[in-house]
């Protein structure tokens, strides 16, 4: 077997997600479906990780295991193609008839210790919010929250600092089974735009279920008025899921990066990570 990474773009409107689930259109299971259709067998996907119905991703990373003779079948009768070029071209061709909602931009052949997870060095994501009329763009509007009254930037901008580093975010996210809710989160910056969109940059090693939105949602009300500044710094002090969780819109999110170490470096990685944290 051969492990083989693809590099995907996906519009998350049109999706529940990237998890399958019966019944329901979703990221991975389209993207399996368009697999299926070229390989003539189902195909199981590792995702980096798995986004929220309604969050759009530029920079997400998946791989899958093929047989040699399965990679090589894909150039079908173009003698001297890539077969990394055939299949980015041949998964364009089936994925067009969903409009365009899903792009695999780059398909590579990497180590066998490559796991688009458990590798991982890092996730990046970019929020965006429209809180003024002026910068209400409806060019933008998949990919930006509109907020109806103006936040207060500058103050949601000084709560970041009480959440960097590694700590146990257990107040901004969902609990799961054997899963552990401590991260690292190393950059966490609230800025304004020429146009005026806030725009909110985070990278972590890992985010856990509705991370980001919770700490997106937090700022949020810090920016409205409705908490105090020092908001995100009391909610971190006793980690607690409860009904002070606001999440922030789906719409706005994007899954920019991925970064990985380089190759020699893979295995060491995915082991690492196995051990802080449970599938």
């Amino acid at each position: 077997m051969m492990r083989v990474r693809l590099d995907v773009s996906y519009d998350g409107d049109a999706y529940h997600g990237w998890a399958a689930q019966p019944g329901l259109p979703t990221v991975e299971g389209t993207l399996a479906e368009a697999l299926a259709t070229l390989l003539r067998r189902d195909v199981a996907l590792v995702v980096a990780g798995r986004t929220d119905a309604g969050v759009h991703a530029r920079g997400q990373v998946a791989h899958l295991d093929l047989t040699q003779a399965e990679w090589e079948m894909l150039v079908r009768g173009r003698k001297g193609e890539d077969p990394a070029v055939a299949l980015r071209r041949r998964l364009f061709g089936v994925l067009s008839r969903h409009g365009h909602t899903i792009v695999v931009w780059r398909v590579s052949p990497v180590p066998a210790e490559f796991d688009a997870r458990f590798s991982a060095l890092s996730r990046s994501y970019t929020y965006r919010i429209a809180d003024r009329p002026e910068s209400m763009d409806p060019l933008r509007r998949r990919e930006t929250t509109w907020h109806p009254a103006p936040l207060d930037a500058s103050a949601m901008a000084r709560e970041t600092t009480a959440v960097l580093g590694l700590r146990d975010f257990g107040s901004f996210c969902k609990p799961r089974p054997h899963s552990t809710t401590i991260r690292e989160l190393q950059r966490f910056d609230i800025e304004r735009d020429d146009a005026g969109v806030i725009l909110a940059r985070l990278t972590a090693d890992a985010f856990c279920h509705h991370m980001v939105r919770a700490l997106i949602g937090a700022l949020m009300e810090v920016g409205q008025g409705k908490r105090p500044e020092g908001w995100l710094f009391q909610r971190m002090q006793e980690p607690s899921w409860d009904e002070m969780v606001r999440l922030a819109p789906a719409r706005g999110l994007v899954l920019d990066a991925v970064h990985y170490p380089p190759d020699d470096q893979l295995a060491s990685r995915a082991l690492q990570t196995r051990a802080l944290r449970d599938t």
